[in-house]
């Protein structure tokens, strides 16, 4: 059990960085309005550089709070630090992906992609952190199992909130 609870602890700094830029992005979209050459968007008006800087910054600043309640875990604030930014960042670049993939399907912005949306971010998380620090294969098992859960769960309570307008 002990492990699994670590497990969590280890992914919410990704876990944070994926749900933030619903209350922090807005602005400049990060594909500039451009198209790719299928003629659709790149990746939309939702995924924008606030989001992105802002998500990333929030998993970081998760990270550095988790290292002074836990500092044996990681061993050192720098470890702590560059491992939060990489679970964040990893996070957000799996998002940009599936939303990529999401546009070649043509499915339009806020349309849910069963598996991509709750499983991509998290998959994309777990590799940019790889180096850094890991899981043994039954922690990364649980956090797939747990994660859409947790992804319908905390997209339902931001629509409940006024923050989205789509409860997935």
């Amino acid at each position: 059990m002990k492990s699994l609870l670590w497990a969590f602890w280890y992914i919410l700094p990704a876990y944070f960085a994926n749900a933030s830029p619903v209350l922090v992005g807005g602005g400049k979209p990060i594909d500039g309005g451009k198209t790719w050459k299928d003629g659709r968007r790149i990746l939309g008006d939702g995924k924008t550089w606030r989001g992105f800087i802002g998500g990333v910054a929030i998993g970081t600043a998760v990270g550095a709070i988790q290292y002074f309640v836990t500092p044996h875990f990681y061993g050192s604030a720098n470890t702590a630090i560059l491992l939060a930014f990489a679970l964040s960042f990893g996070a957000l670049f799996g998002d940009l992906v599936g939303s990529f993939f999401k546009r070649r399907a043509n499915l339009p912005r806020g349309h849910p992609a069963i598996g991509l949306d709750q499983l991509g971010f998290l998959i994309s998380a777990l590799a940019f952190a790889y180096p850094i620090k890991t899981l043994d294969s039954g922690q990364i098992i649980f956090l797939l199992v747990i994660s859409p859960f947790i992804h319908w769960g905390a997209n339902y309570f931001a629509y409940k909130m006024g923050w989205k307008s789509v409860p997935w």
